[in-house]
C-alpha cells in the first residue's frame, strides 16, 4: 500500500480551503487527496505554520527548505522518496505516484460532487439535518453558492416529479374504487392483506 507524504508551505489551515478567498487549486488538490484515500492510499499532510516541527525531523525537507526556501514547497514524498515539489499536482500525477491507472484517476465522483449530491438528495426526502451537514461539508470544500442552488433545485425537481406521480396514482386508485361503490368513497385501509408495507 503507498504511502503519500505532503509538506506544504504556510497555510491558515490543514488543507488551506477556509477563510474568505479559497484557492481553487487547494480546493481541487483537497479533493484529488480524498479519492487517494478512497483507493487505499495512506496519506499524511503536514502544514509549515501548524506543524513546523514534521518539517524539522524530515531531514530532506529541511535540507530543501535551507537551500530553496518556501518555493520547494509543497514537497511530495512517495514511499519516503522526493516524487514532487514546488506545485500542486494534477490528479493523474498522483494516480501515477501512487500505482493507479490514469482510468481510476479519471473519475469525475470528487468529493465537492459528492457533496452536492448529498445536497440534492436530502432536500428531495426532506432531511433538513442531512442539508445542513452536507452543506457545511460543500462550504469547507470552497463549492460555490450557485452549484449548491444547482443542487437544491434538482432535489425539488426529483420530490415535485415523484409527489405528483404518488398523487395520479392514489386518484387513480381512488377513482376506481369511487365507480365500484356506485360513486360513494371507499373507506381505504393501508396495505390490508397486501405486502406493501
Amino acid at each position: 500500500m503507498k504511502k503519500i507524504e505532503i509538506y506544504d508551505p504556510p497555510m491558515c489551515c490543514s488543507t488551506g480551503i477556509c477563510g474568505p478567498s479559497v484557492d481553487e487549486k487547494l480546493v481541487r488538490f483537497a479533493a484529488d487527496l480524498d479519492w487517494l484515500k478512497s483507493q487505499g492510499v495512506i496519506v499524511e499532510r503536514y502544514n509549515l505554520s501548524q506543524q513546523p516541527a514534521e518539517f524539522v525531523k524530515n531531514s530532506t525537507v529541511k535540507t530543501m527548505l535551507e537551500k530553496e526556501g518556501n518555493d520547494c514547497l509543497p514537497i511530495i514524498f512517495a514511499d519516503c522518496s522526493v516524487v514532487h515539489k514546488g506545485s500542486y499536482p494534477l490528479r493523474e500525477t498522483l494516480a501515477g505516484i501512487a500505482g493507479l491507472s490514469i482510468a481510476e484517476a479519471q473519475t469525475q465522483y470528487s468529493a465537492s460532487v459528492r457533496e452536492l449530491v448529498a445536497i440534492g438528495a436530502a432536500i428531495a426526502c426532506n432531511c433538513e439535518m442531512c442539508f445542513k451537514f452536507h452543506y457545511d461539508q460543500a462550504r469547507k470544500l470552497g463549492v460555490s453558492d450557485a452549484d449548491m442552488l444547482a443542487a437544491v433545485d434538482t432535489g425539488i425537481m426529483v420530490k415535485n416529479v415523484s409527489a405528483q406521480s404518488m398523487k395520479d396514482l392514489a386518484y387513480k386508485y381512488l377513482k376506481k374504487e369511487n365507480q365500484n361503490e356506485g360513486g360513494k368513497v371507499a373507506k381505504a385501509s393501508c396495505c390490508s392483506g397486501s405486502s406493501c408495507c
